[in-house]
């Protein structure tokens, strides 16, 4: 029985994913203070020096974090054209992925929460906001240049509040799951901008 050898690159991605996934466990445990590059090697068996060839320092490990954490936050938008149909199904997808809330989307969650007051996430977190206002603001031009948004929507300002309530569910949800029901409100939320943004017929 012949084994497939793991090419150089295969190798250096296993690594690099199991090193963010410790560093998310780690974050979701103990918050991003506690985080440190030989926690983030003891937790994934690999050593420092690996983590450091990865990565170079904590803040380069906390900007991948937090891109990888939020990739693919909401499934199946990739080819989509940008519009008020893909921005209902981002706020829709949203609220799902937050009903399935595992240690990416903690971490992420907690290291949006935290960027408030923690100097060396604010600059990756206003980056991580900036474009997601970006991509909402680009569906709802698209939607008010097709006709389907009422003319008088400012996509700036509905990206801001559209962005403010995802986040601030998500919160909830991280205090409280029990009390946050997430599929029931991504059926109310998606339909409250629906009503709210649709262009009358």
């Amino acid at each position: 029985m012949t084994t497939t050898r793991r090419t150089q690159q295969q190798r250096r991605d296993q690594a690099e994913s199991a090193l963010l996934h410790a560093a998310a466990e780690l974050v979701v445990e103990q918050g991003v203070r506690a985080l440190t590059l030989v926690r983030v090697s003891e937790r994934a068996g690999y050593s420092r020096g690996l983590v450091t060839h990865h990565f170079g320092s904590k803040q380069a490990l906390l900007e991948r974090l937090a891109h990888a954490t939020q990739a693919g936050f909401v499934p199946g938008l990739d080819g989509l054209p940008p519009g008020f149909d893909r921005l209902l199904r981002l706020i829709d997808g949203y609220l799902g992925a937050l009903g399935r809330v595992g240690v990416w989307n903690r971490a992420f969650l907690l290291l949006w929460a935290e960027a408030a007051t923690a100097p060396e996430l604010a600059p990756i977190f206003h980056e991580r906001d900036e474009a997601f206002r970006a991509e909402l603001s680009e569906d709802v031009a698209a939607g008010l240049a097709d006709g389907t948004i009422r003319p008088d929507v400012v996509p700036g300002e509905a990206a801001i509040a559209i962005v403010g309530q995802l986040r601030g569910i998500g919160l909830q949800r991280l205090l409280d799951h029990e009390a946050v029901d997430t599929e029931r409100l991504r059926h109310a939320v998606t339909g409250q901008w629906r009503r709210a943004l649709a262009r009358d017929r």
